[in-house]
């Protein structure tokens, strides 16, 4: 697993479990913002 707290993540666009696309920078000047990926379902990894 690769720690990454405190650093700067890279401006990207995601949907959103609503279908709507959410971009990172959308959550700039906020305090604190934790992401969170996982693999497909299913899928070793």
């Amino acid at each position: 697993m690769i720690n990454l707290v405190g650093k700067k993540a890279p401006d990207f666009t995601a949907p959103s479990t609503s279908g709507a696309d959410v971009a990172i920078s959308d959550f700039k000047n906020k305090k604190k913002v934790v992401l969170f990926f996982y693999p497909k379902d299913n899928t070793p990894g």
